[in-house]
């Protein structure tokens, strides 16, 4: 497991981004961490593979602290997929970006070729293999961004804000890639405004407010709370938004989407043995 112990981060510049930050994640979960521009959610994440290492506190991977190892030994367990791509690639083509992580860990090369070809198709950017990664559009840079750290299937996968850019088409995708990883006992990490897609993946929910933790629990309880969202500066899932403006108290709180909504208004448009639309 990732274990975050009384962590404080300060930047160079004298910022403190984290203050006390608490939080355990267990192998097979999924996690999303939510809150406000400038929370502190990707200088937390970046502890996890050691890129940051904390000024007071202690991060743990897998019985290990992070203190006492180099990021390239944790990012083989923690693979990070940046906010901003640009920051992430190096190399002249798009495969080669792919394969770098697969040849430097020491995969022979036939699965080197194998897991590419497997992972760019997945991706749809097969047809870009011989492209410079520069060269792409910015939601085909994410998904690059993505293709390169899942092709060698680390422990944890961490992704920062990666539906920015993305159709629903994409996002779907998107979705398939953390399921598939989730089916096979591995642990996902998401940072994301995108209140829709945590939605639909109804993950365990860690809301983050000035670097600190104020929220942490299941998404149906954390999602639907106008005050724990609002002190968040997130915006309520629009069935909540609309479960409240009816005010009725038979409609629970943990509405999130419409298949809550018409679970719960069923019984309340009974008429005749029928249902009203």
């Amino acid at each position: 497991m990732i274990e975050v112990k009384d962590v404080y981060y300060t930047y160079p510049n004298g910022f403190t981004a984290l203050r006390g930050v608490n939080l355990t994640i267990r192998k097979g979960e999924c996690v999303a961490i939510m809150g406000e521009n400038g929370a502190g959610k990707t200088t937390l994440v970046k502890h996890f593979n050691g890129l940051l290492k904390p000024t007071r506190g202690t991060v743990i991977v897998d019985g290990v602290e992070t203190k006492d190892a180099s990021v390239a030994q944790l990012s083989r367990k923690v693979g990070l997929v940046f906010q901003n791509p640009d920051h992430q690639f190096f190399s002249e083509t798009v495969e080669e970006e792919v394969a770098f992580a697969l040849r430097n860990f020491g995969f022979p090369e036939d699965e080197v070729e194998r897991r590419v070809e497997k992972v760019l198709k997945r991706m749809g950017l097969l047809g870009y293999r011989k492209s410079s990664p520069f060269s792409l559009s910015g939601g085909e840079k994410k998904r690059l961004a993505i293709a390169s750290i899942v092709v060698f299937e680390p422990e944890y996968l961490v992704l920062d804000e990666p539906t920015i850019g993305q159709d629903y088409i994409q996002k779907v995708e998107i979705r398939r890639v953390i399921d598939s990883y989730l089916e096979t006992g591995r642990t996902v990490v998401i940072v994301t405004h995108d209140l829709e897609f945590v939605v639909d993946l109804r993950p365990r929910v860690v809301l983050m407010s000035r670097g600190r933790i104020i929220a942490d629990g299941k998404a149906e309880e954390i999602l639907s709370d106008s005050k724990l969202m609002d002190d968040a500066s997130l915006l309520l899932p629009q069935m909540t938004e609309l479960a409240y403006k009816l005010g009725n108290p038979k409609i629970p709180r943990t509405i999130l989407d419409e298949n809550d909504m018409l679970e719960v208004v069923k019984p309340l448009l009974k008429h005749r043995g029928g249902w009203r639309s």
